[in-house]
């Protein structure tokens, strides 16, 4: 079983062996899956790593930041490429302090998280295909991992 944060209302959710694109959040009554990314504050952040069995990655920007603005459209589109298999998060490295606490020294930069914890880190502007040949060999470890446990 599924347990991720609502994008509406941070509140954990579980969802079952259904279509997790009809999934709703049990407080709220949001769709728990949209296809797009999230944009996240701290407690926001905070929330989805804590609270979601699936992958977490995040985008660290700045709206003042030509790659970041450049690589916005490419991380909206593995969002949906990706569905309900990884959790895509914003966070705005001007309007967050969560940045600082990860190290994140340049943006735009992508950390993937898996049960609170970071298995991959990526810093600068990707291409689509690039973005996914990343993700999709992370998230091949993380199953290897996982498997040989």
């Amino acid at each position: 079983m599924t347990q991720v944060a609502c994008p509406a209302c941070n509140t954990g959710n579980r969802v079952g062996a259904g279509d997790p694109n009809a999934a709703k959040c049990g407080r709220c009554g949001e769709k728990l899956f949209t296809g797009a990314p999230i944009d996240v504050d701290d407690s926001a952040f905070a929330a989805h790593l804590k609270l979601s069995s699936i992958p977490v990655l995040v985008d660290v920007w700045a709206q003042w930041c030509g790659p970041c603005r450049m690589m916005a459209p490419t991380f909206a589109a593995a969002a949906e490429q990706f569905g309900s298999r990884v959790r895509f998060l914003k966070l705005n490295a001007d309007q967050t302090s969560a940045p600082g606490q990860l190290g994140v020294r340049g943006i735009p930069a992508l950390i993937l998280f898996h049960n609170g914890r970071e298995i991959a880190r990526q810093a600068g502007l990707m291409s689509g295909a690039q973005l996914d040949a990343w993700l999709s060999q992370a998230i091949r470890t993380l199953s290897i991992a996982e498997n040989h446990r």
